[in-house]
């Protein structure tokens, strides 16, 4: 039992709950209010992933799956007239475990009536920020076990690196047409010259992260926002044409921190018919049979109904204990470790 042994499992357990803390008083004295969303739904919408799935008894078996993310429901409570709203909660991912992930995970996201991608960018720079500096203050005397994030500079603004220029400037190669029918070929050979590793099932989507990975996220050591992602990575996000690029792109940021990603943000796509177009879109690019991908409906139903303008994001919680704890495994701020360890205490005889 390391608890027993050690500082350091009560420490991490501080720390998050300083963490939680901080967040929700910091949206709650900008004006939000704090919402729960349901966490079994019909649909999983609201990203890319393969859902947990159960059966309802008392609803005559009805098949019905654990959310991978609140964000459809949250954007309902918008459309019903919230302006201002967070939640702070749970997310189910039937996958992998890995350094960085585990299939239940906690987030938080935020949606605000009028807030444009610059809006949130500077939020989100502003929570950020207060927070480091909240924990510093606390770490002698809370959490004096834990090694503070090493060489990070938390002062805003934060770099900002453009998704299509960055990729073309590292390869040296000019990305093809990412809206044309041939874009997925087109680019599966860019791989090919460029001699990258194909990743499995190879969809567009899968393909640009890749590229991102390989190319932009090892730029971004110090708190660095990657942006105007092309439109396949991003159908909830309002879209442009990029004048610079010749390309459709989203209005969107990721925030990477030591490579690894901490928050999405983007302006929502409040268009019921740009938003049938991406969804229709999505499930063209992933007819390889990924969950999350039909086109839901109810949503765009709730859509015609009138979203105003809004602008948000979702962050990653455990993550933020990882990288205030300068720990490189989720396993190391769960209590009871990933999914393999929880699985394994309920085995224990």
């Amino acid at each position: 039992m390391h608890s027993l042994t050690s500082d350091e499992p009560g420490d991490v357990l501080r720390l998050r709950a300083h963490i939680y803390h901080y967040i929700r008083a910091y949206f709650m004295r900008s004006g939000f209010l704090e919402v729960e969303t349901p966490l079994f739904d019909a649909n999983a919408g609201g990203a890319i992933a393969r859902p947990f799935e159960t059966v309802a008894n008392e609803m005559s078996n009805t098949p019905i799956k654990l959310r991978i993310a609140p964000e459809l429901n949250l954007k309902r409570l918008i459309v019903g007239g919230q302006d201002k709203i967070f939640e702070i909660g749970r997310c189910f991912r039937n996958e992998g475990v890995d350094s960085t992930h585990n299939p239940e995970f906690s987030t938080c996201e935020f949606y605000e009536v009028g807030a444009t991608l610059p809006d949130v960018v500077a939020r989100t720079e502003q929570l950020i920020h207060g927070l480091h500096t909240a924990i510093e203050a606390l770490r002698p005397t809370c959490f004096a076990s834990l090694k503070p994030p090493k060489d990070i500079n938390f002062s805003p603004p934060f770099a900002q690196l453009p998704f299509i220029p960055t990729i073309e400037s590292a390869s040296g190669r000019k990305l093809p047409d990412l809206s044309a029918p041939t874009a997925t070929s087109d680019v599966l050979a860019l791989f090919n010259d460029l001699a990258i590793a194909i990743p499995s099932n190879p969809t567009l989507p899968r393909l640009l992260d890749t590229l991102a990975e390989v190319y932009i996220e090892p730029l971004c050591t110090q708190p660095t926002f990657i942006s105007q992602h092309p439109e396949a990575l991003s159908p909830l996000s309002k879209s442009y044409l990029d004048t610079a690029t010749g390309q459709r792109v989203a209005s969107r940021v990721e925030l990477f921190i030591h490579g690894r990603e901490y928050v999405n943000a983007y302006e929502e796509e409040n268009s019921p018919f740009e938003q049938r177009r991406k969804f229709l879109h999505q499930r063209a690019l992933h007819a390889d049979g990924d969950a999350a991908t039909s086109v839901d409906e109810s949503y765009l139903e709730t859509l015609e109904w009138g979203m105003p303008p809004t602008g948000g994001w979702g962050c990653g919680l455990d993550r933020l204990v990882m990288l205030f704890a300068d720990k490189k495994r989720i396993a190391d701020v769960l209590p009871f470790g990933t999914l393999r360890g929880v699985v394994g205490i309920g085995k224990a005889k």
